[in-house]
């Protein structure tokens, strides 16, 4: 007879695991089923290694920058091999620290690859050779392969590299964001295709260390789900730094060589170029992760390759669930971690559930210049008709941002000018993604601006500069 539970998540990723871990809590037997690695993508390869990356990076920057503090290091380098090996160590800590959780909260775990038989019932067999092999061990406290059932079932198992045709990775010199974190050796030239996240953080890491990049994009603008004025910021910045951008431009074709590869770019106008470089990085989006699990069989409605879901998690089919990427964009791991709760509190029948509001989801890019943002650009509040008041404060007029020697910067807040709410804030500079939850908090308490007037914040900070920001939207900025 299967083993039955109340609820079995599919994918341990921070949506998947954040799910099993409240079900728990709130005493449903529980069960995760994984195919590859716990904490999945983000903690693995994504969020918490990739920031290990970029703070080595940030670090080494500061070094070629000590003259400008009084201090003096004549002698400095990096070691690409110890840089890696620091951010796989802090990967696996992660890994452990999601088994460690499991356990801790008496949540089985089925180790192999899940399909959806019939609502309420699903088949775990062998996993196959995975794409990526997993950070830690795998738990001893598993579950053989088989079948189970469960009153509801959660599907949460993630999203992977998009692959265009015609440029598919090789791992060596075509490469994801697999490769392009533990490189077998530094290389002195890249080609980047996609600005994106994923995209500028890599070109930010690897220009920091010393490479010579070219960001291609389809697009006319860089960071596209950004504001435009933000964005046009981040490409000076970038441009600044050595890194070179082509917009509206796409890679038509790669052409493999002895050295590295030669990406043919083919702009919307002008003349087509060659650029010849040791290793193209592919950051043109992810695709959810829907193969294999039995939803079209099951009737589960996808929707653009994703799963449709409603504000609660909720398929089309009673008792099965989707959250994070695998249920679309945004795709973060934030985003899955809040769904993974209203979804499971939904499930257990709690009061007051409140569904995901995605304009309220703050995105995050941790290059140089940092990016953050939540709520409604001004192109798209003008694109729903709102008459609106847009605030703006430069980090140079921050006394902080300034003994920082970080004084380029910008936040940028919009209004609604009928009601004063804060319809969406955009910052770049340091530590904005830091900053951004402030003004995360207040959109979520649907804060006005005269609330945000009346709030103090502290001095010296850079928080002061989100303040400046919303003053100058009312005419009432104190230090521009």
């Amino acid at each position: 007879m299967a083993q039955s539970y109340d609820l079995i998540v599919i994918g341990a990723g921070p949506g998947g695991y954040v799910a099993a871990i409240r079900a728990a809590q709130l005493g449903l037997k529980t069960a995760i089923v994984e195919r590859e690695h716990m904490a999945g993508i983000c903690s693995n390869w994504g969020c918490i290694p990739t920031k290990a990356l970029l703070r080595s990076a940030e670090i080494f920057g500061h070094m070629g920058h000590a003259k400008d503090y009084g201090l003096t290091a004549t002698q400095f380098g990096f070691d690409i091999d110890a840089i890696v090996k620091r951010s796989r160590a802090i990967a696996a800590q992660m890994n452990n620290g999601v088994q460690f959780l499991m356990r801790k909260n008496k949540i089985d775990i089925i180790w192999g690859e899940a399909e959806i038989t019939k609502p309420g019932e699903i088949k775990v067999a062998a996993t196959k050779k995975p794409i990526v092999q997993p950070q830690g061990p795998i738990p001893k406290n598993v579950l053989p392969e088989g079948v189970y059932t469960a009153k509801n079932i959660i599907v949460a198992t993630g999203a992977r590299p998009r692959v265009l045709p015609g440029i598919e990775p090789d791992g060596e010199k075509i490469w994801t964001y697999f490769e392009a974190m533990k490189p077998a050796k530094f290389p002195k030239s890249l080609v980047i295709m996609g600005s994106g996240a994923i995209g500028m953080e890599f070109a930010s890491f690897y220009r920091s260390l010393g490479a010579e990049v070219t960001v291609v994009e389809v697009l006319p603008q860089i960071l596209p789900v950004e504001d435009a004025e933000i964005a046009a910021h981040v490409r000076k910045r970038f441009e600044k730094r050595g890194i070179k951008i082509l917009t509206d431009a796409k890679v038509a074709k790669v052409e493999k060589t002895a050295a590295g590869i030669v990406a043919h770019i083919e702009p919307k106008t002008g003349d087509q170029q060659a650029i010849a470089a040791d290793a193209l990085i592919s950051a043109v989006g992810v695709v959810c992760n829907t193969e294999g699990l039995g939803l079209e069989k099951v009737g589960v409605k996808l929707e653009r390759g994703a799963i449709a879901i409603d504000a609660y998690g909720r398929t089309s089919v009673p008792g099965i669930w989707a959250i994070g990427d695998v249920a679309g964009p945004p795709m973060l791991a934030h985003k899955a971690e809040h769904e993974a709760v209203i979804t499971v509190e939904t499930i257990a029948g709690l009061k007051g559930v409140h569904g995901l509001e995605k304009t309220r989801v703050p995105g995050c890019t941790y290059c140089e210049p940092q990016i953050a943002s939540v709520g409604l650009t001004e192109a798209r509040a003008k694109e729903q008709g709102r008459d609106i008041k847009v605030g703006r404060f430069p980090f140079v007029g921050n006394g902080k941002a300034i003994a920082l020697g970080e004084p380029e910067g910008l936040v940028k807040t919009i209004f609604d000018a009928k009601t004063g709410e804060l319809l969406g804030a955009h910052m770049v500079g340091a530590e904005v993604t830091e900053l951004i939850q402030g003004f995360v908090v207040a959109i979520g308490l649907e804060t006005t601006e005269e609330d945000l007037f009346h709030t103090i914040f502290p001095h010296p900070t850079l928080s002061e500069t989100m303040k400046e920001s919303v003053l100058d939207a009312y005419g009432r900025a104190l230090n521009i």
